[in-house]
């Protein structure tokens, strides 16, 4: 439904890189997605094209806060969110 949508409104457009095929797709779209300067991974599902980064959307958090708790230590209100079960996704 998704790709019909961006024909019918012209945001992305098929064009010509050499022997293949690239998409140009609006940059607000790709802001919205946050898919700006990610590699990217494209699966074909009934009959469009899906598009993902292939970084994970929290690449880089753990190594983050490890450093400021380094630097500025932990508070008491650090502690509650720290502390607390990590759950995933995946069950």
């Amino acid at each position: 439904m998704i790709t019909l949508r961006l024909r019918r409104l012209g945001m992305a457009h098929s064009i010509k890189i050499g022997n293949s095929q690239g998409l140009r797709i609006l940059k607000p779209l790709v802001h919205q997605a946050g898919l700006e300067n990610k590699k990217l991974k494209f699966q074909v599902i009934n009959g469009g094209i899906f598009v993902t980064s292939v970084e994970k959307s929290r690449n880089g958090w753990k190594e983050a806060i490890e450093k400021t708790i380094a630097a500025q230590g932990i508070d008491e209100t650090d502690s509650e969110w720290l502390d607390a079960e990590l759950t995933s996704d995946s069950g």
